[in-house]
């Protein structure tokens, strides 16, 4: 039996990808804008490849704002980058 791998779509790039080469940026229910390293916290969250190129685009475009329908903070992406 083959086990199904979840999959879900970068916002930027728009690649369907598997979750594990995915980071998931949430809002969270207070408004709060974290990374979500586990994939499980509560709130509206948004897929990014784990790529330099795609934190530099998701920055300059604001897509994420709009997917999180809130001002994303500078220190996130800059932890974002931290991480690759």
């Amino acid at each position: 039996m083959i086990k199904k791998v979840p999959c879900r779509t970068c916002v930027i790039t728009r690649e369907k990808l598997p979750k594990k080469e995915l980071i998931r940026v949430v809002r969270t229910p207070e408004g709060e804008v974290i990374i979500d390293e586990t994939g499980k916290a509560n709130g509206r969250g948004a897929y990014l490849k784990k790529d330099l190129e795609t934190f530099n685009k998701a920055e300059k475009s604001k897509a994420l704002d709009r997917h999180l329908e809130v001002v994303v903070p500078a220190h996130v992406y800059e932890d974002l980058k931290k991480l690759i």
